[in-house]
């Protein structure tokens, strides 16, 4: 699931640390894909402190709703069903369209939350802008290897773009996919191919994804 997703699960939540940890393991990823660290062998340090505990169960929740996502009927459906439908816009170009589908899929769901009001996005950005930055600090550093001040400079930037609000437009998730794809290939893309890919998820979203909310009931009632 993408970042708003992970949220929904921490709506709630009265900490700001919680949410943080529901969407760390995907902002450090965005940093350096090659990052790969496991809270719980470090637990007994970051269980000291309220904060980092805070932080930890959020992002334990993480891996927990990832899980029950991808194995979730509701998710190898509509990318099976989604894939199809993107085959013929990416035949000219090196994108594999089971890996748009998948991205596809978890973005049109953040699309939805906004233009539905499942969740506050501008309420996410608050939380996240109220955790500390030693607080934040003091996580990475117990937690393995990494670059603090490249994440934290990510990390503002994160917070001031408020990029996640202009997914309320269908045609910014599909800039964003193509952005996400060039990760993995090295291609360029059209106004065309823009235009093609925004009028298949928009019919797509309208047609097969009426009933989105249910993923997200499935995941609450089979959290642990």
């Amino acid at each position: 699931m993408n970042f708003l997703s992970h949220y929904y699960f921490e709506r709630y939540s009265p900490h700001a640390e919680t949410v943080l940890g529901a969407l760390l393991p995907d902002l450090l990823k965005n940093v350096d894909k090659q990052y790969n660290f496991q809270p719980q062998r470090v637990e007994a340090a970051l269980f000291a402190l309220p904060q980092t505990r805070w932080i930890s169960e959020g992002w334990y929740r993480h891996v927990e709703v990832d899980k029950l996502f991808h194995s979730a009927s509701f998710f190898l459906d509509h990318c099976h069903r989604l894939r199809k439908q993107l085959d013929p816009i990416v035949q000219h170009l090196p994108v594999r369209a089971s890996f748009l589908a998948h991205i596809s899929v978890e973005l049109l769901l953040d699309h939805l939350l906004i233009a539905q009001q499942g969740v506050n996005v501008h309420r996410l950005y608050e939380h996240l802008a109220h955790v500390s930055k030693p607080t934040i600090e003091k996580y990475l550093k117990l937690i393995g290897e990494v670059d603090i001040p490249r994440f934290l400079v990510f990390y503002e930037r994160f917070i001031e773009s408020k990029y996640i609000v202009q997914y309320q437009d269908i045609s910014n998730i599909s800039h964003a996919l193509f952005n996400i794809c060039k990760r993995v290939w090295t291609f360029e893309h059209t106004a065309v191919d823009i235009d093609q890919l925004t009028a298949t998820l928009t019919v797509y979203k309208e047609q097969f994804l009426h009933d989105y909310l249910d993923i997200f009931h499935y995941i609450q009632d089979n959290l642990a």
